[in-house]
């Protein structure tokens, strides 16, 4: 009973940063006035038989949270505790906490959490730290709804020399020289984290070759090396970073570094768009099967994605957005407009018909991650890793995690 009274408050009590609950229309009919009347009489009754203390999920966020909250003013919150978060206590915590510490190398991730940061460096007990120190709070779409969706990338490995031949001919880009990138929030706050992509023409800022314009494009293009596989190239710039074993025997590491400004645009959805596959059906695997079948088609599928992803060489293997190397498992992707670069984040969802809820780190950002509730698990590096990130579709439940208020915070 106690559970289904909290489902039912939460939907009234949200930790919002992007909605305020409105006040009842003025005028309200007599006629509600009893049957209003006599439903309160009888919650309260219900609420004060079932609820002896005030609920942890209704707390209003302390100070560190409504600062939090400056940098996600699209999200909404909802406060609650450890204790209902699945399959929280089969957690590894150890390991959990870990990731969290690598993290704290960033700039960004101090910044969201500051001191908690040292602290966990000396904690002996990750568990009894984590939630001792945090609050969770679950994150919900526009519409409300907790339920989003949750995929998955690996490091991709390519075959590549640094001199093209007749057979390593497709080349692996640097960012272009005239590549122009426009911090917009720089100019205009509410455009904050909008960045204008483009090149300069005549003095003006024009778009930036698409991914058919491009080839062949007006003017050289540095080359980092070049690979045997167009298909396996575009799935690099999917996957964000990689490496390529070159014919001497040396691994190149390389790494997300820009992008033409073009916004990305799912090839499945065109190969569903076609009728050539059906949407249950589209994954990594049976896209890179209808490609091998359809050669000829190959520049017409790829193009219909006008993004051209520009790479860089690394000392490291995959590393995302937030500038350090992947964790395969705690490592996401998400949406930075609505979830901040090296937050603390709990998720539930359903891999491999097993239920797989994990502690993991906002590490990375996508393309084609877009929303509040959308994650983009990092599974590692080699063909198991391939395997499950390319099936990997699942209902997904996010909560960040923040710290929790202190006296010397004075709220």
């Amino acid at each position: 009973m106690k559970n289904i009274l909290i489902i039912t408050l939460v939907s009234f009590y949200f930790v919002g940063c992007s909605q305020t609950p409105q006040p009842l229309a003025q005028g309200t009919s007599e006629s509600l006035a009893k049957p209003i009347e006599e439903a309160q009489k009888s919650t309260q009754k219900v609420l004060d038989e079932e609820i002896q203390k005030p609920l942890p999920i209704l707390e209003l966020p302390n100070k560190k949270v409504l600062k939090v909250c400056e940098v996600m003013p699209q999200t909404q919150l909802v406060g609650t505790e450890f204790g209902f978060l699945p399959e929280w206590e089969k957690e590894n915590f150890q390991e959990a906490l870990a990731a969290f510490v690598n993290s704290c190398k960033t700039t960004k991730t101090q910044k969201l959490y500051s001191d908690l940061c040292h602290r966990a460096k000396e904690s002996k007990d990750a568990k009894a730290f984590i939630e001792k120190e945090f609050t969770p709070y679950q994150i919900n779409g526009d519409n409300g709804d907790e339920n989003g969706l949750l995929t998955g990338y690996y490091e991709p490995q390519l075959k590549g020399s640094l001199k093209k031949t007749k057979v390593y001919k497709y080349p692996v880009y640097k960012t272009p020289e005239d590549l122009i990138t426009v911090d917009l929030g720089s100019l205009y706050p509410e455009l904050k984290k909008y960045r204008l992509r483009g090149k300069l023409v005549d003095n003006k800022i024009v778009p930036y070759p698409s991914r058919k314009q491009m080839n062949p494009l007006n003017g050289p293009m540095d080359v980092i090396c070049y690979v045997d596989s167009q298909v396996d190239l575009f799935f690099l710039e999917v996957q964000g970073s990689g490496r390529v074993s070159l014919e001497n025997g040396e691994i190149l590491y390389i790494g997300y570094d820009n992008q033409n400004g073009h916004p990305y645009r799912a090839i499945g959805k065109y190969l569903v768009k076609i009728n050539e596959l059906k949407l249950e059906d589209v994954s990594l695997q049976s896209i890179k099967a209808w490609l091998e079948k359809n050669p000829s088609r190959i520049n017409e599928v790829l193009n219909y994605n006008d993004s051209v992803v520009y790479f860089k060489e690394s000392k490291r293997p995959a590393s995302g957005a937030l500038g350090i190397e992947l964790t395969p498992k705690r490592s996401i992707a998400i949406d930075r407009k609505f979830i901040p670069l090296g937050s603390l984040l709990y998720m539930s969802a359903d891999v491999n018909e097993n239920k797989f809820c994990n502690l993991v780190v906002a590490q990375d950002t996508g393309g084609a991650i877009k929303g509040a509730v959308r994650a983009d698990l990092f599974m590692g590096h080699g063909e198991d890793a391939m395997q499950t990130a390319g099936k990997l579709k699942s209902d997904l439940q996010l909560w960040i995690l923040l710290p929790k208020e202190t006296e010397e915070d004075g709220s």
